[in-house]
């Protein structure tokens, strides 16, 4: 239920305690205790966190909070929050958050939240799938983006975002039935998804997903069949990065091979899927991954890793260069999102979906999950082969 402003369903708890987790010697720490299962986070240049819930095995009471002052406050109000499974037909699905998968800070100021609107991650609901701008100076919505199904059909399952530095151009990749990427227009609102299908956005049907040293299934005996799930961005924005989550390689594309249509009156045929695939370039080998970032502080990639209770990092510089463990703890149960903080720490959640009912038919529907910071160590400690910046 919600309380006034403030939301009472989540229970949140800080905590102080913090230890260095081997074998990087970064620190990590909890932040936040939450009721229900979390997914995305984000932190604003002024410091502020933004988190959200998606609808997967739950009908949530909230889909994106703000963590103020050690409590959960429905954003941008509770009117956006208002949405129900139970309500479906009473509410609008273009103005409310249905199932919001990630939010992000952008180079601007601003929060952008992206929600597949696909409950349980099954049926995409009419009106749904949008990009929403939230403007922090108001804490109101600036822009609504809407996705058609010629962007967001039945079995897709948008998933994360990045943005330009510029302002101009998202990204998202979609983890569903069938992988894709999106590119956004952010002035016009044209959206057009590219790479739909291609080997470089789907699961590999070599991985089987682990975990506790068994393959993660469902009880009918279906694995873990994620699609293009992780994304980052360079902080020129010249080179886009992704990978399935079934699946172990790490891709990469130039930012300008994906975005000529946006000024062209017909698509060239180089950005047509089949030239799009020519471009698409293999990075290097993660294992099994969810979230990515590459940060401001280092220019580094950091890559959950759900398998081994683990966050790595990688030396993007290194062409030959593998990730290097920089945090593993049994606490970092399904590492999912990350943010990074206007100090360089970086944040990220665990979202327990090998804890979720999807897989364990006798969990709870209202999963406890956590939000973790981490101060990464020294670049030595990290596997890079290079030094850190001076700051």
């Amino acid at each position: 239920m919600l309380a006034g402003s403030s939301l009472a369903a989540p229970a949140l708890a800080q905590s102080a305690a913090a230890e260095p987790a081997r074998p990087g010697g970064a620190v990590l720490t909890k932040v936040a205790d939450f009721a229900h299962q979390v997914t995305g986070v984000t932190v604003s240049k002024d410091g502020r966190i933004f988190v959200n819930f998606p609808r997967w095995t739950e009908d949530s009471p909230v889909s994106v909070a703000e963590l103020k002052d050690g409590q959960l406050t429905p954003f941008p109000d509770a009117e956006w929050n208002a949405w129900r499974n139970a309500r479906k037909d009473a509410v609008s699905a273009k103005d409310h958050w249905v199932c919001v998968q990630s939010v992000v800070a952008d180079h601007q100021g601003n929060v952008w939240v992206l929600d597949p609107a696909a409950p349980a991650m099954a049926a995409v609901v009419k009106d749904g799938p949008k990009l929403v701008e939230i403007d922090l100076k108001t804490d109101k919505p600036a822009r609504i983006i809407a996705f058609d199904e010629s962007v967001a059909p039945q079995g897709s399952y948008l998933n994360d975002v990045r943005f330009a530095p510029d302002g101009k151009t998202a990204y998202i990749t979609d983890s569903g039935a069938k992988g894709a990427l999106v590119v956004v227009d952010l002035e016009s609102g044209r959206a057009r998804r590219v790479l739909d299908g291609d080997p470089s956005t789907q699961p590999d049907a070599s991985v089987t997903v682990t975990y506790d040293g068994k393959p993660l299934r469902r009880p009918d005996g279906r694995g873990v069949e994620f699609a293009a799930d992780g994304i980052a961005l360079s902080p020129d924005g010249k080179t886009l990065y992704w990978q399935a989550i079934k699946g172990r390689t790490l891709y990469s594309i130039p930012t300008d091979a994906l975005t000529g249509w946006l000024t062209a009156a017909v698509v060239p045929s180089g950005l047509a899927d089949k030239g799009l695939s020519g471009k698409v370039s293999v990075v290097g080998e993660n294992g099994p991954a969810d979230g990515l970032i590459v940060a401001r502080r280092d220019g580094r990639l950091y890559i959950t890793a759900p398998e081994e209770n683990a966050v790595k990092v990688r030396d993007l510089g290194a062409k030959a260069g593998k990730p290097a463990i920089l945090v593993q703890d049994a606490r970092l149960r399904w590492p999912d999102t990350f943010a990074e903080g206007p100090d360089g720490t970086l944040y990220v959640t665990t979202s327990h979906i090998q804890d979720s009912a999807f897989y364990k038919p006798d969990a709870p529907a209202s999963l406890p999950t956590e939000l973790w910071s981490i101060k990464p160590g020294p670049a030595e400690a990290t596997g890079s082969t290079r030094s850190a910046p001076a700051r």
